[in-house]
């Protein structure tokens, strides 16, 4: 007889803390290696011969989101299945080695087959690590917990960002960065996998199959509505995180190490500020309404509208001091949206079906954010304006912040 296993008891703070601290590294290297591949465009693009259009550089990112997509859903089973701990460690040695792997490939075809590869990895990170974090941590500090391990995203991409002084110098390159990389990673997934300790949990007697699990999921009204919530303000993010560093350097004329860091550290270093603000906001919101991590997030995504609105008009008239001031306002209101929605999750789904729900999240995520990157290839091969753009995108993030408040959230965490 199936039944559903009872949420874990808290870890004492000490054990749950230090796992938030011993995934911040992995955090942080899930997103620099997959951010230096925007960063160092220009000098990919020259080495590898048979790569020459926008276009096929918007299906190079694509590919990874793609696979990465397809793959989020099954990853998440498989955390939730087998236990956290094994899936975040054997995760991060794969990718590393496929980030060392890229470092050689020479033609078109094989970076495609590296990107995808290093998508069909990374899948299983995020879910997995996530569930960990909401299993050790109680509703007083659940958003603070995310938003802490949040953090090694944001400076992960931070660190990418420097990809292009680092492509730029030649003592170096964009090779030497992945070979180190890669390496660093392998290295460190074995300590990681010793340390790491998974929650003990009641287990069903027959454990769901992975298609009830996921129907489970979507015949629930409010996981429907975060799933519309957590994808369609993807659409810009992976935009501004993928193309951003591309889009200054053509339209301001800036190099492709200056393109990075005005690009990528402003908004992410405004994002660890408000994940970390936002985080310590909702959990202190949660004491007088269980609606509390919504509000906080509703109230991220109407500081992202007014961000993308302007960021799309002062590139158009060649302005950097405001297109960084723009993307700060877009960095704190991201920093609120990213910081909440496994919290969200956990009020609404059951413990043994979090890493599958943020994998079906991710599933519909990271596929969309895909097709507009390679979108938003073909608008900038065809010199759509990037004001009308932008402004789409902006319609897109008001809607999602009307949809965050549609959700029945009546508990701190769904038993």
């Amino acid at each position: 007889m199936n039944f559903a296993p009872p949420p874990p008891a808290p870890s004492p703070l000490r054990t749950a803390w230090l796992m938030v601290v011993l995934l911040l590294p992995v955090a942080l290297l899930n997103y620099l290696d997959r951010q230096l591949v925007a960063t160092m465009q220009k000098s990919i693009m020259g080495s590898v011969d048979d790569l020459k259009t926008q276009a096929q550089w918007g299906h190079l990112l694509a590919w990874f989101k793609w696979t990465y997509a397809l793959a989020s859903p099954f990853a998440g089973y498989v955390a939730d299945r087998f236990g956290r701990r094994h899936v975040i460690a054997l995760s991060l040695f794969v990718w590393s080695a496929d980030t060392w792997a890229t470092a050689h490939a020479t033609s078109y075809d094989q970076l495609l087959a590296t990107r995808a590869i290093m998508g069909l990895s990374e899948a299983f990170y995020i879910p997995a690590a996530l569930a960990l974090i909401a299993d050790h941590h109680g509703a007083a500090t659940r958003s603070r917990a995310v938003g802490l391990h949040q953090i090694g995203i944001y400076i992960g991409v931070m660190l990418g960002s420097l990809g292009g002084y680092v492509a730029d110098d030649p003592a170096l390159g964009w090779r030497w960065a992945f070979t180190g990389l890669g390496l660093l990673g392998v290295v460190y997934a074995f300590p990681l996998w010793w340390y790491l300790r998974d929650t003990p949990r009641a287990q069903p007697a027959e454990a769901p199959r992975a298609f009830a699990a996921v129907g489970d999921l979507l015949g629930n009204r409010d996981f429907r509505l975060l799933l519309l919530y957590f994808t369609l303000p993807a659409l810009a993010g992976w935009v501004v995180r993928d193309w951003m560093p591309s889009v200054l350097q053509k339209d301001l004329g800036l190099t492709q190490g200056m393109a990075g860091v005005s690009a990528v550290v402003w908004w992410q270093g405004a994002a660890i500020i408000s994940a970390l603000g936002g985080g310590w906001l909702a959990d202190r919101w949660m004491r007088r309404s269980p609606r509390g991590r919504q509000q906080v997030s509703a109230l991220g995504m109407s500081l992202i509208v007014p961000a993308l609105l302007g960021v799309g008009i002062v590139i158009g008239q060649g302005s950097l001091p405001l297109a960084i001031a723009f993307l700060v306002l877009f960095g704190l209101g991201w920093g609120l949206f990213d910081s909440n929605n496994m919290p969200i999750l956990a009020q609404i789904a059951r413990p043994d079906q979090r890493a599958t729900g943020y994998g079906l999240m991710n599933l519909a995520s990271i596929s969309c954010g895909g097709l507009a990157d390679v979108g938003f290839g073909w608008l900038r091969d065809h010199q759509v304006p990037l004001n009308l753009i932008f402004g789409g995108f902006a319609a897109v993030a008001c809607l999602s912040a009307w949809l965050v408040l549609r959700i029945r959230a009546t508990d701190a965490d769904r038993a």
